[in-house]
């Protein structure tokens, strides 16, 4: 037999075993659906992780990186230098699940920082979780066959941890947790609002930079009814947010940016003016260039605001993420493996995006790609996305109403399989 019909049949095996295994995974992404954890917070989502792997009989199984962070290593029976490394986040969202689905969640966590907070996976990551639980399970199955190593990570807080704790894709790097295992390319995706069974690929930046911003603007505490005998920062932070808008006057209007505050805390009552005003908020961008003159000139209009109102303030620009960026080799490389799920025709060139995904830290140093998964009710009309009549809508990431379909994270289950199949392929002659 040849090695491009023994590759075929191995595909085609590999596929086979996905649709067997589906209604598994999908039990798997409700049980994780009905118990959302927060980030830095994923104790049992990260317990569950671990047993399903082991399992799968993987031959190595790594926990408690940085926290909750999970590894699994699975070794193929074939000579071959490529290590594929398939990417999972696994945190949830401070919303309420008004998901309507009959495996919503009913979760509040009263010890997380500012909270309680009602909890939800309004973002998907239940879906990515087992989507690559699934994946590794059949391609175990096919282990003879893998010609190198699959590496499955489960990353906890890529939403961000609360200030002052550490988490995310840049922490589990610098802890060294992949040093041994030298991946050759990293892959994973992100559940979205785009219709059922299209894969959105693009070469360049997909996903923008973030930072958090922490503003605070200090002046003197005083009774409300004598302003004079004080310093009052609240005219300050007016000024600053008034102020934002005209930052968007002086960096060019065709290289896309943001910034939004989102969050302001005061120490104070309604007859004292407190001495201290916290902003929090974040800055998005499309450019690390630009990314810089945004942050200049927000630290600028900070500190020109406080000296006018003779206050003191401070600036700081907490963990910052890289843009993800799919570069032409790379996309080049796998989509044959892409196409082969959900066909030519279904991959599709979206506009980007000013929402941001760590996962740049693993694509940034390994290469690879990132891609987005439909899974709503959704369709093009006119080059237009809009809901399929009769459906259950089109509701954005982050929505307590944002839902994911069952039946189309079979296609996300089998695309982490057949990437990483190719490019152990391509990697062992």
């Amino acid at each position: 037999m040849s090695a491009i019909s023994d590759a075929r049949r191995i595909r085609e095996s590999l596929d086979e075993q996905a649709r067997k295994l589906s209604a598994h995974m999908i039990e798997w992404r409700h049980h994780l659906h009905q118990h959302p954890e927060l980030s830095n917070r994923e104790r049992e989502t990260a317990a569950f992780v671990a047993s399903n792997l082991r399992e799968s009989g993987l031959d190595e199984v790594r926990t408690g990186i940085t926290g909750h962070g999970v590894i699994g290593v699975l070794r193929g029976g074939q000579a071959g230098a490529g290590v594929a490394l398939l990417r999972a986040d696994m945190d949830a969202l401070p919303v309420p699940d008004e998901s309507g689905v009959d495996f919503a969640a009913d979760v509040c966590d009263t010890d997380y920082p500012g909270g309680p907070f009602p909890v939800s996976h309004a973002c998907g990551h239940d879906c990515h979780v087992a989507m690559l639980l699934g994946a590794m399970r059949v391609l175990s199955a096919e282990r003879d066959h893998l010609p190198g190593t699959v590496v499955a990570l489960f990353q906890p807080a890529e939403e961000g941890a609360p200030v002052p704790e550490e988490g995310g894709a840049r922490t589990m790097l610098n802890s060294g947790a992949l040093d041994d295992l030298h991946p050759t390319m990293a892959f994973g995706m992100h559940v979205q609002p785009f219709p059922k069974g299209v894969v959105t690929l693009m070469t360049g930046t997909q996903f923008g930079a973030s930072c958090m911003v922490k503003i605070v603007v200090t002046g003197q505490q005083v009774h409300g009814s004598t302003p004079w005998a004080g310093i009052d920062p609240m005219p300050a932070v007016g000024q600053i947010l008034s102020g934002i808008g005209q930052i968007y006057r002086q960096i060019d209007a065709f290289s896309p940016f943001t910034i939004s505050i989102g969050h302001i805390d005061d120490v104070g009552r309604f007859n004292v003016i407190g001495k201290t005003v916290t902003l929090w908020g974040t800055i998005r961008s499309l450019d690390d260039a630009v990314m810089e003159q945004v942050q200049q000139r927000l630290a600028n209009l900070v500190r020109g605001s406080a000296m006018a109102a003779g206050c003191e303030a401070t600036v700081e620009y907490l963990q910052p993420v890289p843009a993800v960026h799919n570069t032409h080799q790379w996309v080049e490389d796998l989509t044959p493996a892409i196409a082969g799920v959900v066909g030519h025709d279904n991959i599709i060139t979206p506009p980007p995006t000013l929402g941001y995904d760590d996962v740049s830290e693993f694509v940034n140093k390994y290469g690879g790609l990132y891609v987005g998964l439909g899974v709503q009710d959704t369709r093009f009309a006119h080059g237009t996305l809009e809901p399929v009549p009769g459906g259950r809508g089109m509701v954005p990431n982050h929505h307590p109403a944002f839902y994911a379909d069952d039946d189309a994270l079979t296609l996300g289950m089998r695309l982490h399989v057949q990437v990483a199949y190719q490019h152990l392929l391509s990697r062992s002659h």
